[in-house]
């Protein structure tokens, strides 16, 4: 009986050294080594400080910022703890309202736009915390920010074609705008 104890024991102490220790240091080490923007969050610093992360989503809700997707976190929009999408099924009645509120919403931000509205602008992503939009989310918003900012449509188009991301490997992904990295490059435009 000692001698099983004993190697339980002592198998207990080897593996706990080598997947509580060795393999996350390992880990940590080698994302250090190959991806070290990545691996310390991929933050946006301007001026010195930091403004966001590119991989987290920001709550906007000025007339003069692009908006992102809704979030779906608790207790505030974002909450990189609290990651999570709302699980309302597609005809679940809240998951409705939400939706008609949302339009009635961004009807009332621009009332003069009667394009359709794109539905990454109406829904939650599933961890809530999508830091991007689809171009055509972006576009719907542009008259909106034009206006509110006293800028012309064109060069906010511009700024918004310069912005948007590619698909990785030209084949993985849908294009896609960033939207805290365009309201960055929106405020650095010269008024």
């Amino acid at each position: 009986m000692k001698e099983h104890v004993l190697a339980a024991v002592t198998m207990l102490a080897v593996l706990t050294i080598l997947t509580g220790l060795i393999y996350p240091l390992a880990v940590t080490g080698l994302a250090q080594l190959l991806f070290p923007e990545q691996a310390n969050g991929s933050l946006i610093v301007r001026d010195g400080r930091v403004v966001g992360s590119r991989l987290i989503g920001q709550f906007f809700d000025k007339p003069e910022y692009f908006w992102g997707r809704p979030s779906a976190t608790a207790p505030f929009p974002y909450n990189a703890a609290a990651s999570g999408g709302s699980n309302l099924g597609p005809t679940n009645p809240a998951l409705i309202d939400a939706v008609k509120a949302r339009v009635a919403a961004l009807r009332a931000a621009d009332p003069g736009n009667e394009s359709p509205i794109p539905v990454d602008l109406v829904t939650a992503s599933g961890s809530g915390l999508d830091p991007h939009i689809s171009p055509a989310a972006a576009l719907y918003q542009v008259k909106r920010v034009s206006r509110a900012r006293g800028l012309d449509e064109g060069t906010v188009s511009a700024l918004l074609n310069r912005q948007t991301e590619k698909r990785q490997f030209g084949l993985l992904g849908e294009r896609r705008v960033n939207v805290l990295e365009l309201n960055l490059a929106l405020d650095a435009l010269p008024r």
